[in-house]
């Protein structure tokens, strides 16, 4: 039933006018304080619990629908509508989530060089997965508050859209790399294959086990940097010439040691939960070492804002007392002017 068709003058049989079906949501819509659709809303779900419900009941839990529904956004009535029904129908809860839980899916497809998920669960299964990216979404906020270049040329400008989808990544990217507790993912492991030439030449593409669509040569840098991501290093025949070997990954200690002195990320402040340890020099391509001094704690964003955009980043020091010093590009500093990083910007000691 419409809800013009709830809410309009009623006749019976012989043509004498009935009393409206739902007087109050129809006083409502005739002076403005509920829209048509918030009505609908309203006058679907009392004409749903009339089967189950007594007429009393249904006439209260309309009473008190249009008294908070008015002159409220069309998902705050969704919203009441939503505990109105629960409170309605308490029963009806379990065998609905039943449903729900029985209508879960994921799928996952390539096209056009992306990759796209397509998520429908029950919200107690999705309660988890909405408040790790909310997290991370109000963390990204907090630390554009904080941030001083916000007019900068290679700023974060992210829409919420892509943050949420960065978060997803850094959170499935977190944990492929840890032990999680003997979940499968343990053994799950990216492989990323790049040719020995295209690597040092910066030329060409890699490929990723598992996926069709290449990527560049800057992008496999970028994975091969953090960890859980294994480059295959072949030679011109295709044979491998060196696997990504799990020591190159930085030890649980030395990471502590990295959150001691970066404090989060590095260059934005995000906490250490969302970042990831990276090597100054990349372990495969330049040799460099899983040591701090060429480690250094970075999130998602700004790893993809170094490397796309010529920051460079130089550490002075060792220990507790190492510096971060991140030296900007000439189109966003003409001067370059070195920046501090880590934990030390916010020291007030000499």
């Amino acid at each position: 039933m419409k809800v013009g068709e709830a809410t309009a003058p009623r006749t019976n049989l012989i043509g004498e006018p009935l009393p409206s079906k739902y007087p109050a949501v129809q006083a409502a819509m005739g002076d403005g304080s509920i829209s048509a659709a918030g009505a609908a809303l309203i006058v679907t779900l009392l004409d749903r619990a009339r089967v189950k419900v007594d007429i009393e009941r249904v006439a209260e839990a309309e009473r008190l629908l249009v008294e908070r529904a008015q002159n409220r956004s069309l998902d705050d009535v969704r919203k009441l509508v939503t505990h109105a029904e629960a409170w309605l129908d308490p029963d009806g809860v379990e065998p609905r989530e039943e449903e729900m839980r029985g209508r879960r899916s994921l799928t996952m497809f390539e096209r056009d060089g992306s990759l796209h998920l397509t998520l429908q669960t029950d919200v107690a299964s999705g309660a988890p997965v909405k408040a790790a990216i909310q997290a991370y979404v109000t963390a990204v906020f907090q630390a554009r508050e904080q941030a001083t270049d916000h007019d900068a040329a290679d700023a974060d400008h992210r829409t919420v859209p892509m943050i949420q989808a960065d978060a997803l990544a850094s959170i499935c990217a977190h944990a492929v790399e840890c032990d999680n507790n003997g979940m499968p993912l343990t053994g799950a492991t990216v492989v990323v294959r790049v040719n020995l030439d295209d690597l040092t030449g910066g030329t060409g593409f890699a490929t990723i086990d598992g996926t069709d669509q290449p990527v560049s040569i800057a992008t496999c840098r970028q994975m091969a940097a953090g960890g859980g991501v294994i480059p295959a290093v072949l030679d011109s025949r295709g044979e491998i010439l060196d696997w990504g070997r799990e020591r190159r990954l930085f030890s649980r200690a030395q990471r502590l040691a990295l959150v001691e002195r970066d404090g989060g990320c590095a260059m934005c402040d995000l906490p250490p939960q969302l970042t990831k340890a990276h090597h100054l020099r990349w372990w495969s391509r330049d040799a460099g070492p899983t040591d701090l001094s060429n480690g250094i704690l970075l999130c998602e964003s700004c790893h993809h804002r170094i490397h796309e955009n010529g920051w460079e980043i130089d550490i002075d020091g060792t220990g507790s007392a190492a510096r971060v010093w991140f030296i900007p590009p000439p189109h966003v500093d003409p001067a370059r002017t070195p920046r501090l990083g880590g934990r030390a910007r916010y020291s007030i000691a000499a």
